[in-house]
């Protein structure tokens, strides 16, 4: 079985990821994240926030919605240009992206292709409440157009200065013609996003810091951060000096964009200043100086990273399958495990320091089998250490903890335990 195949059946057989509407066959590009899934998930937008918005001066952050005006995306350009050519094989009739494709045939059956026809991958929707008087709308392509928008209103109800980020996390959709290899391109996806305004003479030097700043973050979070290298664009759009992409760069996906940190210079502020009539450019405070803002953009999926993290966690040794996932990301960070669960001593005890971790720390509670089969189990969704509260805790308050990655063990004393697991995730 390969790697993906792998991980696919972890996260479904351990309640990461389901496909959507499975009782119904499915709904291709569309996913839930499970108990586990929608822990690490959070870990890691929360990890992402706090090092935006509290690790960095002068960013603020906002939570845009995911329907805006029509006009808003014919002045993003998206709807005379977001498109994407496609095929269809005139023998099977499946349907494919151009770009995916190595050769002119089928890939299916081998067949003869049709020629090349561009199709708009924004989702369509309509608001109003009368059938033949409601207005064509869209579900948002990507994220940060919302703070495009409200780029004045910060402005005006905050006392940020440029230079100054506004970033945000939120839902995007993209009618794919072919969503597919799992996490990896969706119909349905979230973004985490920074747009970064500053002076139109200082773009290559904050353009040079977000992007070594990004990816200084990811290579914190990843077990082998040697597989992350940048990509750089040769082909640019027409309002770019650079576009570089952050790859994860190994199997299966050798080469794949999970965050793009793009120059896009005064382009978006300009256009949604023409098509709204409204006047976006900044005065500066000091000099008086009018300018349009400039604009550095990080963009990455929140669901590709989080895809990413789980394949590079993955490891078998033997029997034992685990995820050596960074303890921060991780859905819990520790496990308790009564040793005997028909002995009503240590039960309590385990109650007792179950409760008293919870209070800091996402704590699982695992009394099913043997002590072996637990640390297994708690191997397999990443779980850093476990706690095993046995007949000496009852003597001297010390309690066994395992450590997922090397499997070593150690007494602590149960008094200890939280500044014990705090100094650990620091």
């Amino acid at each position: 079985m390969q790697l993906m195949e792998k991980v696919v059946s972890l996260c479904k057989r351990r309640g990461f990821v389901y496909q959507n509407s499975e009782i119904y066959g499915g709904n291709q590009g569309f996913y839930d994240f499970g108990p586990l899934g929608v822990e690490m998930k959070n870990n890691l937008k929360q990890l992402w926030w706090k090092w935006m918005t509290v690790d960095h001066e002068n960013i603020v952050g906002i939570d845009g919605a995911i329907i805006t005006h029509p006009k808003v995306w014919e002045a993003s350009g998206h709807v005379k240009s977001f498109t994407d050519p496609l095929v269809e094989c005139k023998n099977c009739h499946h349907r494919f992206k151009q770009d995916d494709l190595t050769e002119n045939k089928c890939p299916q059956c081998g067949g003869e292709l049709s020629e090349p026809k561009n199709y708009n991958i924004l989702m369509q929707t309509e608001l109003g409440v009368i059938e033949g008087e409601k207005t064509k709308a869209y579900l948002r392509g990507e994220a940060c157009q919302t703070i495009y928008l409200d780029y004045e209103n910060v402005l005006n109800s905050t006392r940020i200065k440029i230079p100054f980020g506004i970033c945000q996390i939120g839902k995007a959709f993209r009618n794919e013609v072919t969503p597919g290899n799992f996490l990896f391109r969706q119909r349905e996806f979230e973004q985490w996003d920074l747009q970064w305004f500053c002076r139109p003479e200082e773009m290559e030097k904050w353009f040079e810091f977000w992007k070594e700043e990004r990816m200084g973050w990811y290579k914190n979070l990843f077990t082998h951060p040697e597989n992350l290298v940048f990509y750089q664009h040769e082909k640019l759009a027409h309002y770019a000096k650079k576009a570089f992409d952050i790859h994860y760069s190994t199997s299966p996906f050798d080469g794949k964009e999970m965050e793009g940190i793009h120059w896009r210079g005064d382009w978006d502020l300009s256009r949604h200043g023409e098509y709204s009539g409204k006047d976006l450019s900044y005065t500066d405070p000091g000099t008086k100086e009018n300018f349009i803002p400039n604009i550095v953009e990080t963009s990455g999926g929140v669901d590709r990273a989080f895809l990413f993290l789980l394949i590079d966690a993955y490891c078998e040794e033997g029997e034992r399958i685990f995820l050596k996932l960074n303890p921060k990301v991780a859905p819990y960070k520790v496990a308790i495990f009564p040793l005997l669960a028909n002995k009503p001593d240590i039960i309590q005890k385990a109650k007792e320091i179950y409760d008293n971790l919870k209070v800091n720390f996402r704590v699982a509670w695992d009394d099913r089998g043997n002590i072996g089969k637990r640390y297994y189990s708690q191997d397999e969704i990443g779980t850093p250490w476990c706690v095993t509260v046995d007949f000496t805790t009852l003597q001297d308050n010390t309690v066994t903890v395992r450590d997922r990655d090397t499997a070593k063990q150690e007494r602590v004393y149960v008094d200890n335990l939280n500044n014990f697991f705090q100094e650990l995730l620091r």
